[in-house]
């Protein structure tokens, strides 16, 4: 026997069944999103007349209250009490332990100091490998090496005097 759809049982009384099944599950899923809340991005009201865009906006804000006060009601969120305590208990830990890890990371920097990561000597040829100048009338200076410009520029002086 041919199917005479694809997905459908090759039995006809099954496959009525098979239709029938496949519609309930259809209208089902259709049934569980239209019971959920969408999300609506107007913000704007729509085009009418000052009082009716007023209306619009203030009944589009209360639904948005009155959704929100929903929400915090069945989470059975924490009373205020209980959240002035969350909040003071974490003012504490960050007086206890926060301040005084910060003072203590100033005063090692200040006791240690830092050091030089670098010296200033000249480098060897070896460190100043170019494979072309650089593209400005001091050709073997770096762009932020102002003692080699200096020095280029009194070359340059000396040379055209």
């Amino acid at each position: 026997r041919a199917r005479w759809f694809v997905g459908s049982p090759t039995n006809k009384d099954n496959s009525i069944e098979y239709v029938t099944m496949i519609a309930a599950r259809r209208l089902a899923a259709r049934s569980a999103l239209s019971l959920t809340q969408r999300r609506s991005a107007q913000t704007v009201p729509k085009f009418g007349t000052e009082e009716a865009m007023k209306e619009q906006a203030i009944e589009q804000i209360r639904a948005r209250l009155a959704y929100q006060k929903e929400l915090r009601s069945s989470r059975g969120g924490h009373s205020h009490a209980e959240e002035v305590d969350e909040m003071w208990k974490w003012i504490k830990i960050s007086f206890i332990v926060a301040f005084p890890v910060c003072i203590l990371s100033c005063v090692k920097d200040l006791v240690f100091g830092e050091h030089p990561h670098h010296d200033d000597s000249p480098k060897p040829d070896y460190m100043k490998i170019r494979n072309k100048a650089f593209p400005w009338e001091c050709e073997d200076c770096a762009l932020f090496d102002q003692k080699c410009w200096n020095a280029c520029k009194a070359e340059k002086a000396a040379e055209g005097a």
